[in-house]
């Protein structure tokens, strides 16, 4: 593996500004003095490239040779560089190399290609299939089939008008009757249903308003490089978060050509690991954003055999099918297929023509004669089976397309001949290439590609986007990175994590809240402790559902009493949002795109009349008997993630207590200072501070050692020592270890030497430590070696 050479530009915290209209640079600037306080070195920020207008996230990029004017543009970012720098802090960029927004009116280069079509200079920046749509772009914009939307359509001077959208005419057209004119141009508008099969461009996932950008092309790279390329350059910033490189048709050559570009800046890629998964050892780069190290986090605060039990309950209560939500690997499974078939047609569409095209040509007879329906089954049956989002180029595809995965879906097939098919896709997916002057070499370089970018997408969809929120027996497992199935972590695994990201990727990123997380850490952290109760709590949650009528379904109801648990006391509409989008997301009974009013009105009615009614309150006295246990989390949490191997990445607001669900409720301003600080403030300020006096303990070269606890709850103490100058302790499963008794006779035996709590520097330790004496004023300690030892 290639880690970024540490450095004045390198981390050792960053802290995570969601930048937007309403919070520009200035905003941000006026933060830096409080920040630099907090002990972070490094603001990051969300992506500052001119975005469509209004955005409130900046991942809609127009143009990548500006910095977005509705933050303060240049001057306004430059000007923050300055203010940070006067504090001591550098500045983190996140950039979105995979797509741009289509958006014509604001996008110059999208526009110049609907212009002037595939001679466009610019037609080499995005990934369209002009053959697939018989030289046009198809253009999802209408709000309805075109004979309905006629009255809308207007044409005036050299462009076409429909409502918001506006759209260049291909010259020598603007005359023309309508029907001619539309047939005369490089785009189809139409209904923007029809984007799920008929689409021919590239696109985020299944978002149509986000078309795919071919960074792979070198031209491509520098026009859409060299902004960012000259701040850093010129010591503006000095890091980089890379959106979505999973998304891209070659992530290792273009993080390989980033690197190089950059001068081997500090960057993290924002890459999902499924559970087991490793990082690519070949790229150059610092490691991941972070979601790895969530995962290790969240499961050590989650009981295994706890988290069983509730699954039990969650059966008992809810019902739900074994693919709709009641076994985890099923219910994946089943959401693969409809996302494949229905969301993600056209990707599967056009994958399957790249096979049939390579099958009928090749000069390799054995590919003839597959029909393209069994080619496109072999696709689907494969890609369903994928355990991780994709396979790269750098690694062998055979570990990620597996022979297993082929045995099953050889399965899907009637006839053996037929079923023949899945081995001919296998083995041009995991092979390699071969001589690229062959004629079909191209064909098979596009079909590896394209089964990777749709694997990616599959997954993303699928998973986090749809099984998350059809499988609920614990909310806090469903988590970006996680693996619900398998909730839990053990100490043990924890610390081989550690060990293996120090050796491996010492300044990776580390994160348990993001502006993507579906629930911030501290409402996990409180989640995680109903694995310790888990029959108390089903036995709460009967009672509130059976005494309530316009239940709308029971796993609906089982997560909206989970979500006011873990929120705690909050809006009405904060709730209902963040559950009608749960049941969009689960497809089950309504969708984004095919609503059902009935349903949704009864999930707001019994979100209104249950979770935030009367109800709720004893839901919030529940929550109030466990906060003890609540608190034990919310801080073990904190500290863990502040000093374990890696980089912390710090979200906005939660350096204090941070309540959040999915965005956009995530995404609220935070105020700087915060307004009532409290003791994970205090806890957060130590860790970082911390950090930054004794940079060399968390380093590349520094060491994660564990610190096995001795005595009848030993199990309920996870500590480890960093290079032998810190030491944090935590406390587990507190609510197991209060009802087992308590700490008794535990120790915790120290390395040799004095030991300062940093929270409480008149406390000094030596030697092996009672925990009860320990964990007597928080559950979490921080101890760092007192200066004359």
């Amino acid at each position: 593996m290639t880690s970024a050479r540490p450095g004045p530009e390198v981390p050792t915290a960053t802290y995570r500004l969601q930048l937007q209209p309403a919070f520009p640079f200035s905003a941000a600037a006026a933060a830096v003095p409080y920040l630099a306080s907090l002990g972070v070195s490094h603001l990051h920020l969300s992506p500052v490239l001119e975005a469509v207008p209004g955005s409130t996230h900046g991942y809609d990029v127009v143009d990548h040779t500006r910095v977005r004017a509705e933050l303060g543009g240049e001057e306004g970012l430059r000007a923050l560089a300055g203010t940070a720098r006067e504090h001591g802090l550098g500045l983190v960029l996140d950039i979105v190399p995979n797509h741009m927004a289509l958006a014509p009116r604001h996008n110059q280069a999208l526009w110049e290609v609907l212009r002037e079509g595939p001679r466009s200079p610019y037609a080499r920046w995005f990934d369209i299939d002009w053959a697939a749509g018989d030289g046009r772009v198809l253009l999802p914009v209408l709000g309805g089939p075109l004979g309905a939307q006629l009255e809308h359509l207007r044409v005036d001077g050299d462009v076409l008008r429909c409502h918001d959208h506006v759209l260049p005419l291909r010259a020598g057209t603007a005359h023309l009757p309508l029907p001619e004119l539309l047939d005369a141009q490089w785009y189809r508008p139409v209904w923007w249903r029809l984007a799920r099969t008929e689409l021919n461009y590239r696109r985020f996932f299944s978002i149509s308003e986000l078309i795919g950008v071919r960074v792979e092309d070198p031209e491509v790279f520098e026009a859409t490089h060299g902004k960012v390329l000259q701040l850093l350059a010129e010591g503006v910033v000095d890091g980089l978060r890379v959106d979505h490189p999973d998304g891209l048709a070659d992530p290792d050559g273009y993080l390989a050509r980033l690197h190089e570009a950059t001068g081997g800046r500090w960057t993290v890629v924002e890459k999902i690991l499924a559970d087991g998964e490793h990082l690519p050892p070949s790229w150059p780069v610092a490691g991941t954003t972070g979601y790895d190290a969530l995962r290790q986090v969240d499961g050590l605060f989650t009981d295994p055999d706890g988290a069983a039990e509730l699954l039990a309950e969650y059966r008992d209560f809810a019902a739900p099918q074994p693919d709709r939500g009641g076994v985890w690997d099923a219910t994946v499974r089943r959401a693969a297929y409809k996302v494949l078939t229905h969301e993600l047609a056209t990707e599967t569409d056009r994958l399957t023509r790249v096979a049939a095209r390579l099958c009928a040509t090749s000069p390799d007879l054995a590919l003839r004669d597959r029909a393209p329906w069994a080619l496109r089954t072999a696709l689907e049956e494969l890609l369903v089976r994928m355990r991780v989002y994709r396979p790269y180029a750098s690694g062998d595809a055979a570990l990620a397309i597996t022979e297993e995965a082929a045995e099953e879906a050889r399965l899907a097939f009637v006839v053996p001949e037929e079923a023949a098919a899945v081995d001919v896709v296998r083995r041009l997916l995991v092979e390699p290439p071969g001589d690229p002057a062959a004629p079909d070499h191209a064909d098979r370089v596009e079909l590896r590609t394209r089964f990777a970018q749709t694997a990616s997408a599959l997954r993303a969809k699928s998973v986090e986007d749809t099984a998350f929120y059809r499988y609920v027996p614990l909310l806090s497992a469903t988590e970006v990175g996680g693996d619900p199935g398998r909730p839990g972590v053990s100490p043990r695994e924890f610390h081989a994590h550690c060990a293996r990201v120090q050796r491996d990727w010492p300044l990776t990123g580390t994160a348990v809240t993001t502006h993507d997380t579906k629930r911030s850490a501290d409402v996990r952290a409180a989640l995680a402790v109903l694995t310790e109760c888990p029959s108390r709590w089903a036995e709460l949650v009967a009672e509130l559902t059976r005494g309530q009528e316009g239940v709308p379904d029971g796993q609906l109801a089982w997560a909206a009493w989970q979500t006011v648990f873990g929120l705690g006391p909050a809006e009405e509409e904060r709730v209902r949002e963040a559950l009608l989008k749960h049941v969009r997301e689960a497809g089950m009974y309504t969708s984004w795109t095919e609503r059902e009013a009935p349903y949704e009105e009864a999930v707001a009615a019994f979100v209104a009349a249950g979770p935030c009614g009367p109800p709720g309150d004893r839901v919030a006295a529940f929550r109030k008997a466990l906060e003890p246990h609540i608190r034990a989390n919310v801080l073990g949490t904190a500290l863990v993630h502040l000093t374990m191997p890696g980089v912390p990445d710090v979200y906005q607001g939660a350096e204090g207590e941070f309540r959040a669900l999915v965005d956009p409720d995530n995404r609220r301003p935070a105020a700087f200072p915060p307004l009532s600080p409290g003791e994970k403030n205090a806890l957060t300020a130590a860790a970082l501070r911390l950090r930054a006096r004794r940079p060399d303990a968390f380093g590349p070269a520094a060491s994660h050692t564990p610190l096995p606890a001795e005595g009848p709850a030993a199990e309920h103490c996870t500590a480890f020592a960093r290079s032998g100058e810190v030491i944090t302790a935590v406390t587990r499963l507190s609510l197991r270890l209060a009802e087992s008794g308590g700490w008794q006779d535990t120790l915790l035996p120290l390395p040799p030497g004095r030991w300062t709590d940093v929270l409480h520097p008149e406390r000094e330790f030596t030697g092996r430590v009672r925990a009860a004496d320990l964990f007597a004023p928080l559950p979490v300690a921080l101890l760092e070696r007192s200066a004359a030892d």
